[in-house]
């Protein structure tokens, strides 16, 4: 049974994956003002699995009988440098995201609330996964530097990007 520590914590984190998702927008927004449609489609993807989590906990806090609460969100980031400032400052946002999964396992270890803890492991196993990913497109942004067509190759890649929510 989650405790109310444990309750708050979870729906904490839902709302950050809201704000997530939104983030992720903002994102696709500028690379769209820029006219890089297929970074664009990179970052909506991003914005829909952000939901997806989101949705997740929502469901889960629900499903343990207990009652998500939708909080409003903080003013977005809106103005970024370039393509690679958005990779940056979502590779910021992930480690961020990280740190609080971390955070969440450790409170439900503490209470040893075992069904809490499998439920997460999935968060921080996809997190290991988010950070690699955007780390390695800011390799790739920095090894391409000015090499217009590298740098087209990359986007064309980036819009085939979909998002196919994982079987549960």
């Amino acid at each position: 049974m989650l405790s109310d520590n444990l309750l708050k914590e979870l729906n904490e984190q839902m709302n950050f994956e809201f704000y997530s998702s939104h983030v992720y927008l903002a994102m696709a927004a500028y690379c769209s003002s820029e006219s890089l449609d297929g970074f664009a489609n990179f970052f909506i993807v991003q914005a829909e699995e952000e939901r997806f989590h989101a949705m997740k906990i929502y469901r889960y806090i629900n499903t343990v009988g207990k009652r998500a609460v939708i909080a409003g969100m903080e003013q977005l980031h809106n103005d970024y440098e370039s393509v690679l400032d958005c990779y940056k400052k979502g590779l910021k946002h992930e480690k961020e995201v990280t740190k609080r999964f971390y955070k969440l396992m450790d409170i439900a270890m503490e209470e040893r609330e075992h069904a809490t803890i499998n439920f997460l492991k999935w968060f921080i196993d996809e997190q290991v996964e988010e950070e690699a990913n955007f780390d390695n497109i800011i390799q790739k942004l920095k090894r391409i530097e000015k090499d217009s067509n590298a740098f087209y190759m990359l986007e064309s890649e980036m819009a085939q990007r979909t998002f196919v929510p994982p079987a549960e």
